[in-house]
């Protein structure tokens, strides 16, 4: 008995195109999803995130003592400094989504270097508009 291979081609008219520096697919019917399933990890916003926590701890403990010291050191600009340390006021769990890559596609560094709110309640309800995936359990 001989086995013969049987393929089959299936074509599928989509295009893939960037968003927000991530690749999606558009489908003939105009959706889109990912190329890669998974975390949609904002590289930026996180090198951001970090830089500000780091900022944050070299202020507290007195490495340096103003956010002119830290934008000489780090030879950019004060006002850009300032902007990045506001990110150390996110609520613990918009930073941890944000890490994992559970933010929602809106919430990027040029969002969140505006001013946002402070109180924790009123950035999740903000952020919520947004919806951001809740945390998979692996």
């Amino acid at each position: 008995m001989t086995a013969t291979a049987l393929m089959l081609t299936v074509h599928i008219p989509l295009t893939v195109r960037r968003r927000g520096g991530r690749k999606v697919v558009i489908a003939p019917d105009g959706t889109e999803t990912p190329v890669i399933a998974g975390a949609r990890i904002d590289s930026t916003l996180v090198k951001a995130l970090a830089r500000a926590f780091r900022w944050r701890r070299m202020l507290e403990s007195g490495v340096v003592s103003t956010v002119g010291e830290i934008a000489v050191r780090e030879k950019i600009n004060k006002s850009y400094v300032s902007r990045v340390l506001r990110l150390t006021l996110l609520a613990p769990d918009i930073v941890e989504a944000i890490l994992d890559g559970r933010q929602s596609t809106e919430l990027t560094l040029p969002v969140l270097m505006k001013a946002f709110p402070v109180g924790w309640g009123e950035q999740r309800a903000t952020v919520a508009a947004w919806e951001y995936a809740p945390r998979r359990v692996v």
